[in-house]
């Protein structure tokens, strides 16, 4: 409890000071989190892959960990998982919280990286990539740039897990500007062109705050 309540503080200060990244006032959920574990708990999305192979993970705004957590839980002994974070005040956070004795069967197989995920590697792709960038406080090309760079990382067969808050762009729109609403009809163009073809999977989870939606996306084409 005294663990989920720094990491309340910590999220918290952050939505105040940096709101377009940081994108909701808590810490994802229970709930949110096993929707988002969904494939690395279950299945097998990548082509070549089998219940012994290791798979490479990545998980892009990991935040205060919330979801890295169940991650950890539901990974397999040679799973590996990348961590990148932009927040410097994050990754801070993210490393003491490696450190615990909850990660002790994992830590050595967790590599945190500072930066943006533009900035990753295109060299190893991943098997399955777990977002929680808020992607409808950026801006159209923002959301376009990241979406492309995501498809470049994954791997052929693999799969995208991403959330949004439900009715969040209809809401927005409503107590908006002109300009603003123009901003997130393009970005429900570019979400809606990603999941039309490609999502296999969507979960709705009640029991956060507020209300979402998981997305999973399988890109045969990446």
């Amino acid at each position: 409890m005294a663990q989920r309540l720094a990491d309340y503080r910590v999220f918290w200060r952050q939505f105040r000071q940096a709101y377009n990244t940081t994108g909701a006032v808590l810490p994802s959920g229970r709930g949110l989190s096993k929707a988002l574990s969904h494939y690395i708990r279950n299945g097998e999305p990548a082509s070549e892959g089998g219940p012994t192979n290791p798979r490479r993970i990545l998980e892009v705004g990991p935040g205060t960990g919330a979801v890295t957590k169940q991650i950890a839980r539901d990974m397999r002994p040679s799973d590996e998982l990348t961590l990148v974070e932009r927040n410097e005040e994050f990754v801070k956070h993210l490393q003491s919280q490696l450190k615990g004795a909850e990660y002790s069967e994992t830590r050595d197989r967790i590599h945190l990286v500072h930066s943006g995920v533009e900035e990753l590697s295109e060299d190893q792709p991943f098997d399955l990539i777990v977002s929680g960038l808020p992607l409808n406080n950026f801006s159209v090309e923002l959301v376009d740039l990241l979406l492309t760079k995501i498809r470049r990382l994954l791997a052929p067969g693999g799969v995208l897990s991403f959330f949004e808050y439900v009715a969040i762009r209809h809401a927005k729109a409503v107590v908006t500007s002109g300009t603003d609403r123009q901003r997130l009809r393009g970005i429900h163009q570019i979400l809606n062109g990603l999941l039309k073809h490609n999502e296999i999977r969507r979960d709705l989870v009640l029991a956060n705050v507020p209300p979402a939606w998981v997305h999973h996306v399988q890109l045969t084409d990446s």
